[in-house]
């Protein structure tokens, strides 16, 4: 494979839950979020909060960014073009989320490269209405995902990922047999494994459908894992429909006025 220092970078990637009490300067801050802003995007529709409390923030984080998907700034000029919103909120949101990913990916890479390391936190929106009141968001600004950041207090090894073979199909979508599942399986499980890291973090989701458990730390690692959360967690969207609700989007089917009236 190719290296130069823009894929050492890449490749060097891992999550940081633990930082030290350096605090990172005004320039490094304003360089991550310029990197963020130079994202690729279709509207920039998004906006950034940012927190210094370390008092607050997860894992004492001196930094912590929150991106969210932000139309109300833009309806705004919209308003001034004598434009007003009627795009359907489901795929606006789909829109403006890949605006916001490609943000937060930005300041990921740009805060490594400045000796930074950063995790993020992935259930933010099941918590939008409490970030909308923290920061006084107006309607139709929706919390995606937040990044704590700082200087890295230890270094944990570069977690596993997929083979290529399970990830890049060329010109079609293959019947994916079972052999090459098995050897993707074993590519994320023993690469955990060998890094103890659900052992060392004593982390292992309880089973809730009536499953008896017959793994320990010995076995259990990262499919099972994932596997345990999409298999139990979360099977009503209604939670996540309240959440965008209450930041002013509606993904429901609009009912169609009666006609016979």
């Amino acid at each position: 494979m190719i290296e130069n220092t823009v894929i050492q970078t890449l490749m060097d990637h891992r999550s940081i839950r633990r930082f030290t009490d350096q605090t990172p300067s005004e320039e490094i801050v304003d360089t991550i979020i310029r990197a963020g802003q130079q994202a690729p995007f279709a509207t920039q529709c998004y906006s950034l909060l940012l927190s210094r409390r370390r008092d607050r923030n997860p894992w004492r984080a001196p930094l912590l960014f929150t991106v969210c998907v932000d139309s109300h700034k833009f309806e705004l000029i919209m308003a001034e073009r004598q434009w007003r919103m009627v795009m359907n909120d489901l795929g606006f949101l789909l829109l403006a989320v890949q605006d916001a990913s490609f943000m937060s990916q930005n300041m990921v890479v740009a805060g490594r490269s400045l000796g930074l390391g950063s995790c993020f936190l992935g259930g933010t929106y099941y918590r939008a209405d409490r970030i909308a009141e923290e920061y006084e968001l107006p309607l139709r600004v929706l919390p995606i995902v937040q990044l704590a950041m700082g200087y890295p207090a230890d270094s944990p090894p570069t977690r596993p990922r997929y083979p290529r073979d399970y990830t890049v199909f060329e010109d079609r979508y293959p019947v994916l047999q079972k052999n090459l599942i098995h050897r993707a399986m074993d590519a994320m499980d023993r690469g955990y494994l060998d890094q103890e890291y659900y052992k060392n973090a004593n982390t292992k989701i309880p089973l809730t459908t009536g499953r008896p458990e017959t793994y320990t730390f010995e076995n259990y690692s990262w499919t099972e894992h994932i596997s345990r959360k999409l298999g139990q967690w979360q099977q009503d969207p209604s939670e996540v429909i309240e959440q965008l609700r209450k930041r002013g989007f509606d993904i429901l089917p609009k009912k169609s006025a009666d006609r016979s009236s």
